[in-house]
């Protein structure tokens, strides 16, 4: 089965519930169905990014079937095992829905759906995606590593390109831009391709480019170029929505296999780049409940320039607080973007009332004292905004909320991930390959540290930053790190003096033990399961989860827990209605 989907995968406001359309002397009504239908045209790099992101010939399982006889434009006649069946955390295997690209080999879209398990009438058990699967951690193609799922789950790409400081991206700050990232998948473990095979990677994905004719079912959903034409970009033949502006043209039939791979990486990263949800011409979201109680009630919906993110967050919540206070606050009843006033691709009701209220002062909620037995009693101080700053709701940056301990001490008891033995600076310099991440540069390194755990090995587990930070196959991210956990390392100790005693590397190297990106929270009904791990299925264990682990941070027992987690305070009763607030922070991605 051949399914994919060709869309503008950018938000756009939502369209009301008619248009008006002037004409020569009339008004013509068009009904919100066929509004909906009308929709800007992405520029050209976009549209070919999207092709590109949703390529299935680049995976070296594709490369096999060449080298065994097969055609470029031939269709596989087994396709990859992987994908044929979409897995899913919450359903039993005879349950599994077929995958979009079963007969087919990897690409982007089988780690990162959208809409391809149904829109208007899902398949039971799944539903629209913001760009992640419905795996605890994603499948991938077999070889002789035995490897057969990705290490960590897979996130959301939906605004995981925000422009910051500090740009660091995947969980454990691996890359410094999306080109790079792009780049590694193309070539990485998630596309078949082992340590070591990065010039064979290359090669086989700038052959592809040559020797596509357009032909194939996904060359024409996107026009029926084929990338030669198309990359080229001066073929009178393609049509005006598909010329490339100059930057992203490449004349693949007289350049080498590398500037291909280049101008492929850096097409799928414009795509990427583009999925942002929805926001109006002031750059404020705009369709979620939350965005909508704020617009209504004419609040700051973004910081000021140069405000902090965390300063804005304080300030916002002291502003609903008075309004709460003089009775002028206003509730969200119904979706002001949709006919029937709820939504499109959420089960919920369209709703911001007062226990989503309640639940929005309960995550912002920050105590400025040490926590007091007595606070702990009393709940309601969530200090979720102290790292999910709004409005993008994650401050970019890496904590240790004890996600990583809590799977491996399920597995190894009570008390293990703490007394795992972890080497130190000097220990893992010496002995590379024992202890980093494999690379290209350390093809043989055994990575114990970027592992998944099991039973069968108590050395395996997931450090996080730690893999990264100063290992010199990973250059660019070096710098970011550093700033990263320096200021981290000084923001308990405040004095400027203080940097050459604790930022040295081999004090930070402790610190960097299983610290992970913060994640967004916008959207999270169309991304569980949740944390690096895929382990949680719902909400409501998110927030048990870091009840019990706050409680772990103030006894100590907790190892490099953020010091953040000491100031919360939450009992039972806090659960649901931080849930409604977080479900307050869904909205339609389309």
């Amino acid at each position: 089965m051949h399914f994919y989907s060709h869309r503008n995968h950018s938000l756009r406001d939502v369209l009301s519930m008619s248009l008006l359309m002037l004409g020569i002397g009339t008004l013509t009504i068009i009904p919100y169905a066929a509004a909906q239908e009308i929709e800007e045209v992405d520029p050209a790099e976009i549209t070919a990014g999207e092709r590109l992101f949703v390529e299935t010939r680049f995976a070296q399982f594709f490369k096999t079937f060449l080298d065994d006889g097969g055609d470029t434009n031939d269709s596989l006649p087994i396709g990859d095992p992987a994908l044929d069946k979409t897995v899913n955390a919450n359903l039993t295997s005879e349950q599994l829905a077929n995958g979009p690209f079963a007969g087919q080999s990897m690409n982007c879209r089988s780690c990162h759906f959208v809409d391809e398990l149904g829109v208007e009438e899902p398949l039971e058990g799944y539903s629209m995606r913001t760009y992640s699967d419905f795996a605890r951690r994603s499948p991938i193609p077999a070889r002789e590593d035995g490897k057969t799922t990705a290490v960590r789950n897979a996130p959301a790409l939906v605004n995981a390109s925000l422009a910051r400081k500090n740009f660091l991206l995947h969980l454990d700050g691996e890359f410094t831009t999306v080109v790079d990232l792009v780049e590694d998948t193309l070539t990485g473990r998630n596309y078949g391709w082992l340590p070591g095979e990065k010039a064979e990677a290359i090669a086989h994905v700038a052959r592809i480019i040559r020797e596509d004719k357009g032909t194939g079912d996904l060359a024409q959903e996107f026009g029926g170029l084929s990338y030669a034409v198309l990359l080229k970009g001066t073929d009178p033949v393609i049509p005006k929505d598909f010329i490339l502006p100059d930057e992203f043209r490449a004349d693949v039939l007289n350049t080498t296999d590398e500037e291909i791979f280049e101008a492929v990486a850096k097409l799928i990263a414009a795509y990427t780049e583009d999925l942002q949800f929805s926001q109006d011409e002031d750059g404020n979201f705009n369709l979620s409940p939350y965005d909508v109680f704020l617009e209504t009630n004419g609040l700051p919906r973004q910081p000021n320039k140069w405000e902090p993110d965390l300063k804005y967050s304080t300030r916002l919540l002291r502003k609903i607080l008075r309004l709460e206070e003089t009775g002028q606050l206003q509730f969200i009843t119904k979706n002001p973007h949709t006919p029937d006033g709820g939504f499109d691709f959420h089960e919920q009701s369209f709703v911001f009332g007062d226990q989503e209220l309640q639940g929005l002062k309960i995550f912002f909620a920050q105590k400025h004292h040490r926590v007091q037995p007595s606070d702990r009693a009393q709940g309601k101080t969530g200090n979720c905004i102290a790292c999910h700053t709004a409005p993008n709701f994650t401050d970019f940056k890496f904590h240790n909320t004890g996600i990583a301990q809590a799977e491996y001490d399920g597995i190894h008891g009570t008390g293990a991930f703490a007394q795992l033995t972890i080497p130190d600076l000097w220990q893992r310099y010496r002995h590379h390959n024992e202890y980093l991440p494999a690379t290209e540069q350390h093809p043989q390194a055994k990575e114990p540290f970027r592992t998944i755990p099991t039973p069968e090995n108590s050395q395996h587990t997931d450090l996080g930053i730690w893999n990264i930070f100063m290992n010199p196959d990973f250059p660019k991210s070096q710098e970011q790190i550093w700033i990263t956990l320096c200021r981290e390392s000084l923001s308990e100790h405040f004095r400027v003096r203080n940097i050459i005693q604790f930022c040295r590397p081999s004090r930070l190297l402790p610190n960097a033990i299983a610290r992970f990106k913060t994640p967004g929270l916008r959207d999270l009904g169309h991304s569980a399961p949740y944390s690096h791990t895929g382990q949680v299925d719902s909400l409501e264990d998110v927030v048990r989860g870091y009840i019990t682990n706050s409680e772990m941070q103030r006894q100590g027992t907790l190892r490099n827990g953020d010091h953040r987690l000491k100031n919360i305070a939450l009992t039972e009763q806090d659960i649901a209605p931080l849930v409604l607030f977080l479900q307050s922070l869904n909205e339609d991605y389309s």
